[in-house]
This record gives C-alpha cells, structure tokens and sequence, in this order.
C-alpha cells in the first residue's frame, strides 16, 4: 500500500471510484487551492515508501522526497507508480461563522441592521480570501428563532447530510520524544 500526494494523472481513476460510489454530488475540482490536502492510495505494494503526510505529519520534508513506512527519510523520488488507485482522500479549507453581538446593546431592529452589516462585510471578506463557503452551527435554543432569520439572508439548514467532526490531538501524531 502507498499513500502520496494527488497527481493530475490520477484524475481519470478517482472520477471513475467517485462514479463507483454513486454520490449525488460532481467531483470538486481537485485543481482549486482550497484542498490544502490531497493524497492517494494505491495498491503497489513494491513501493516502500508512503507519503510525507501520512508517515510525519508534524515534520514535513521538502517536497518530492519519500518516507519509508517506519518513517525513516529515502532519497528516493515520489512518482506515479504503477499500482492502482484504490482510494484518496481530500481536506478542504473552509471556514465556521461565529457571531457575537451585544444583546444589551440598541433595539432589536438597530441589532438586526448591525447584523446584516457585519454579514455583509464578512461575506465580502470570506470570497475576497477565495472561501466558497461557510458554516455556522447553532445552538438548538438559538436555532429556531435565529435560525428563521438567517435563512432569510441565504443560509441553508442542511439536514441531508449528517456532519461529523473531528477533533486534532496532535499528542497522537508526533512521534514520541526522546531522552538523549
């Protein structure tokens, strides 16, 4: 098994696994700056190296160089190999809304207009920096009363797919320290 960074050449093989999947959604653009991660598995099982990411992910080498299995630095380069793409997986960058507005500040219609401002403004800020979207999670209290107000400005309760997050401890992923 081989874990390595996306290649244009692997395009054809995860447009025909996405297709095998039967998701209701186009493959995103694998081309877009947003995937900050983009790695592929394959099953070559010649190959003794995996990818920088998967083997240290806290000590990055420079790019194009491997890393074997147990982590110890190869000279090799990381190419295409021949094995076949069997899987990738793919992070994209975006970004959680948070708003904090005073509620012991003005009338509730000066609060709503001091909302549509900063909603405006960060809207603006978020496409500016190349976000294509962003997500807010609400509190269920606050959900149905705000909930109703912000679907007004263009945002969607999305319950067709259920979200699931995951928390980074990077204690789990650096190795470990050593006494010299």
């Amino acid at each position: 098994m081989l874990i390595r960074e996306y290649q244009e050449s692997d395009l054809a093989a995860l447009r025909a696994i996405h297709t095998a999947q039967g998701f209701d959604y186009a493959l995103p653009d694998l081309r877009n700056p947003l995937f900050l991660t983009k790695l592929v598995l394959t099953d070559d099982v010649a190959s003794p190296l995996v990818g920088a990411q998967h083997a240290a992910p806290l000590r990055q080498p420079p790019r194009g160089k491997g890393y074997s299995v147990e982590g110890r630095s190869q000279n090799t380069e990381v190419t295409a190999p021949p094995g076949k793409t069997i899987g990738a997986a793919f992070l994209r960058l975006t970004a959680e809304a948070y708003l904090l507005l005073d509620p012991r500040a003005g009338t509730p219609r000066e609060r709503w207009q001091w909302l549509l401002a900063l909603h405006a403004a960060a809207e603006r800020d978020a496409w500016q920096r190349g976000l294509e979207d962003v997500h807010a999670w609400l509190p269920p209290p606050t959900a149905k009363k705000f909930g109703k107000r912000i679907a007004r400005l263009g945002w969607l309760r999305d319950d067709a797919w259920t979200p699931y997050c995951k928390r980074l401890d990077i204690s789990h992923l650096a190795p470990p320290e050593r006494n010299l």
